[in-house]
């Protein structure tokens, strides 16, 4: 690679001596050059790496904002409600948009959809009839959600547990999507090597390829946190006095049925008469007994 094969033919024709310590000016700049390409080489790798990194640390940032914000106790309900209207967005736009007659929307793959997200009454013609365009129909949808989102908040006792169910969802699914994207990370950089191979950059595929991924990520965050929250179910809960009572109750019942002991050992026939007689219980006191 340095050319030490041209190096060691010159000096073998020049018959020096193995081991003798050589001086020349040619080594010496050989020497030099090779140690100046070695540092080049070694510096083009980490700069390699450092760009490489440079993409996940870019994402890092993101995420981990959002999780602070999380962790600090901030209300979530407005980002889950843009979450909300997020979503409804795509639904739609993924089944119908503006260049489709209005006759010829696909109201079934709009529920199939949106409703395993968002639960609300399946989209039919005649619940629709009044909407003439997507915009109206979003807005409808949109106004339909929040309602909906508004009533599974007064199934909870008192709204701060419910502002704290949303916090401990979404900081629960964003934990896990972050780590499965950092392994989905670590595979592409591992393949994207191959890219080379069709005259591609495989640092600026790799940020490409990134970016897709990390926004796939968001959109799974999004999807996941809003369809747990609008299934949760509030367990009831028994008041704790009525535990108490109830508690209390059975311990009183259990001491009134358990069998009473005995004061004094029972006394068997043939043993002495504990009246001090000297005769046998049965031929004693317990012939009275029988």
């Amino acid at each position: 690679l340095f050319g030490s094969e041209r190096l060691m033919s010159v000096f073998n024709a020049l018959g020096v001596p193995e081991g003798e310590q050589i001086q020349h000016k040619m080594l010496t700049s050989a020497i030099e050059k090779a140690q100046e390409k070695i540092e080049y080489n070694n510096y083009g790798i980490r700069k390699n790496l450092l760009e490489y990194d440079q993409v996940n640390n870019d994402q890092r940032e993101i995420i981990y904002k959002e999780r602070m914000s999380v962790l600090n106790g901030d209300s979530m309900r407005d980002a889950i409600f843009k979450m909300i209207q997020e979503q409804v967005e795509k639904s739609v736009d993924t089944c119908i948009s503006n260049e489709i007659p209005r006759e010829e929307w696909n109201l079934n793959e709009l529920n199939e959809i949106l409703l395993p997200v968002i639960p609300l009454e399946p989209v039919t013609e005649k619940n629709i009839e009044d909407i003439k365009d997507v915009k109206e129909l979003k807005q409808h949808l949109k106004e339909q959600a929040v309602l909906l989102y508004e009533a599974k908040e007064t199934e909870f006792p008192e709204i701060e547990q419910f502002r704290e169910l949303e916090r401990v969802v979404l900081l629960k699914v964003i934990d896990r999507k972050w780590m499965d994207h950092i392994d989905d990370m670590d595979q592409l950089r591992q393949g994207i090597g191959l890219q080379a191979y069709g005259q591609r950059d495989p640092l600026v595929e790799y940020k490409m390829a990134g970016f897709d991924m990390f926004d796939e990520m968001i959109a799974g965050i999004q999807e996941d946190t809003i369809r747990l929250l609008y299934h949760v179910q509030v367990e009831q809960k028994v008041e704790r006095e009525q535990v108490a009572k109830v508690t209390g109750t059975n311990k009183d019942e259990s001491a009134a049925k358990a069998p009473k002991k005995r004061e004094h050992a029972k006394v068997y026939p043939n043993d002495p008469c504990p009246c001090g007689s000297g005769k046998k219980y049965k031929q004693c006191c317990g012939r009275k007994v029988v």
